[in-house]
């Protein structure tokens, strides 16, 4: 299928494969799912493949992803038909954000989702800080292992002077990355709110437990050694940090409702996608899996219209009368694209699904 220029507004009952597809798309540009950690529930049942190929085009230049994962081979992915890693295909590649009921999570669930989803803008936002959450999280596991050494009486507890130093530099690179992050995703959050029609004061908060300075992270870490060794773990530092959003003052994962919740989703997906813009980055792809469900028809209206201000997007619904009339839709019934599809397979049997 092809995406219009806009808004793509994708419907069918349930069960007709419009998750499929949104997986689908956001599986060829990370190799990863947006809804399991596992790889495997990819692969259609009966079947030893996954596979997805998706073309690109900017500035008359066209280039093609393709991402496969097998049983047996693993993940691959190419760029233009060549063996290519994520780095290798990062210039090339389309920045992707998703809505689906599942990633309400990244609001009502533990903060560790919080700050996963703070890290993957972070390295969208700014690529030379990609590898930072990556290499918090070796140390981190450098560290947690030699504790465990020294409790056990393998190893002296001033072993832990180089890797609290390591992880208090590397730390603070991270908080701060994050902090920064917050401070610029702020504004666009409350503008986002406020076009989408969640009254109140809203806000984002970053609370960096252990603070921003490689030298406040590494005397914390030395103060808490002991309970660390006892507890065989590093009980403090950045990856105990929160980013909250907020709803007249209280936490929207506590007390705010469904529809709130699914409006501070979105709130902050194009708050995102306003900061990137806003630094030169590409307008990241927007894909949102049944978003209109629990919207009434005014903010239905609301979100269409923001979604048609720039870059392309692709929504889906159940029933094409959840989806407002606007010059920026382009609307696609799922069980046309799934005959089509079929037919296409009759005539050529190599065709690609």
């Amino acid at each position: 299928m092809d995406l219009g220029e806009n808004v793509t507004a994708v419907h069918g009952p349930n069960g007709s494969g419009k998750t499929n597809l949104t997986e689908a798309l956001y599986f060829a540009f990370t190799s990863r799912s947006f809804r399991t950690t596992d790889r495997r529930d990819l692969v259609p049942f009966g079947g030893n493949l996954a596979r997805v190929r998706v073309g690109v085009t900017d500035d008359d230049v066209t280039h093609e992803f393709m991402c496969s994962y097998g049983r047996e081979e693993g993940s691959r992915s190419f760029l233009d038909g060549a063996p290519a890693s994520r780095e290798d295909s990062s210039p090339f590649r389309p920045a992707i954000t998703v809505f689906s009921p599942d990633r309400l999570e990244i609001v009502k669930g533990p903060p560790a989702v919080r700050r996963s989803h703070l890290d993957a803008f972070v390295a969208a936002r700014w690529p030379s800080r990609s590898g930072l959450r990556s290499e918090f999280g070796r140390s981190l596991a450098q560290r947690n292992a030699l504790l465990s050494a020294v409790a056990e009486g393998s190893s002296s507890p001033g072993q832990l002077d180089t890797w609290d130093l390591q992880l208090a530099t590397i730390g603070a690179k991270l908080a701060s990355a994050r902090q920064e992050a917050v401070s610029e995703l702020t504004p666009a959050y409350r503008k986002a709110t406020l076009d989408l029609g969640l009254e109140g004061e809203n806000d984002l908060i970053y609370r960096a437990s252990a603070g921003v300075e490689a030298s406040s992270i590494a005397a914390g870490l030395g103060e808490r050694r002991d309970t660390d060794i006892a507890a065989r773990r590093t009980t403090w530092g950045p990856h105990h940090d929160e980013l909250r959003l907020e709803h007249d003052g209280r936490q929207l994962r506590r007390f705010g409702s469904q529809g709130q919740q699914r409006l501070g989703l979105l709130s902050l997906m194009f708050a995102e996608r306003l900061a990137l813009v806003g630094a030169g980055r590409p307008v990241p792809l927007m894909v949102l899996d049944d978003v209109m469900s629990e919207l009434d028809s005014s903010r239905r209206e609301r979100l269409v219209e923001l979604l048609g201000t720039g870059g392309q997007s692709l929504i889906t619904a159940a029933e094409g009368s959840l989806i407002p009339d606007s010059p920026a839709v382009t609307r696609v019934s799922m069980l046309e694209l799934l005959d089509a599809a079929s037919r296409k397979g009759s005539d050529d049997p190599k065709a690609d699904g």
